[in-house]
């Protein structure tokens, strides 16, 4: 029994967030699989993918390898943000749900 690399365990973990948003349409997709690895990883998980997943046999899913390669528009993004910004809201605003 062998065990898990980094790199294996983060295409992993890639390929799950990709299985969520596969229901979506690809460009949604590949732009909330972006999303969500930028706002959820360190940039050491980030910069060890990248180099990764590109290689012939890394068994990344082709959407999450597309949403780590290229900067999909945000907007296509099916996750909203959850609170806007109070400064933005005005004095006495306030963010909670």
């Amino acid at each position: 029994m062998s065990a898990l690399t980094t790199n294996d365990k983060l295409v992993r973990m890639a390929n799950q967030i990709s299985g969520f948003f596969r229901s979506y349409p690809d460009d949604e997709a590949v732009a909330g699989i972006h999303k969500h690895i930028v706002a959820f990883w360190t940039p050491k998980m980030r910069r060890a993918l990248e180099a990764h997943g590109p290689t012939e046999g890394s068994g990344l899913d082709p959407l999450a390898l597309k949403a780590i390669t290229t900067s999909p528009d945000q907007n296509d993004s099916p996750i909203r943000a959850a609170t806007n910004d109070p400064h933005l809201q005005g004095a006495g605003a306030s963010d909670a749900g």
